[in-house]
């Protein structure tokens, strides 16, 4: 059975993982929005993804564009946690894993620095 838990305590998990964000990096995502959605489009065991354009991959010309979006997806984390604790350590490390995108880290590296 699904973890059970409040879309706004979901979204506080959210926050509170970036929150968890070192300032110094922080500061440096740029045009990017964060948003939770209830399910995934088309996958059922995903967890979220960045629709962007990588800072890495920015040129001169980048400007007048929508912001980048990171998506988080809910009903994937509650089917995989067992328990709030399991929940926030999901969310932070789902946040992370989007974040390293928008910085223009890949799948590879992410996943040699442990980010699955």
């Amino acid at each position: 059975m699904p973890l059970q838990v409040t879309k706004e305590e979901f979204d506080q998990c959210v926050s509170e993982a970036l929150d968890s964000i070192p300032e110094q990096l922080f500061k440096l995502v740029d045009n990017c929005v964060v948003l939770v959605e209830d399910e995934p489009p088309h996958c059922e065991d995903l967890y979220g993804y960045y629709d962007g354009v990588p800072l890495t991959e920015r040129g001169s010309d980048y400007s007048g564009v929508l912001p980048d979006r990171i998506v988080l997806f809910r009903q994937p984390h509650l089917n995989e946690c067992d328990d709030m604790d399991e929940l926030v350590d999901e969310i932070h490390t789902t946040v992370v894993h989007e974040i390293a995108h928008h910085f223009g880290i890949d799948d590879a590296r992410l996943h040699e620095l442990g980010y699955d």
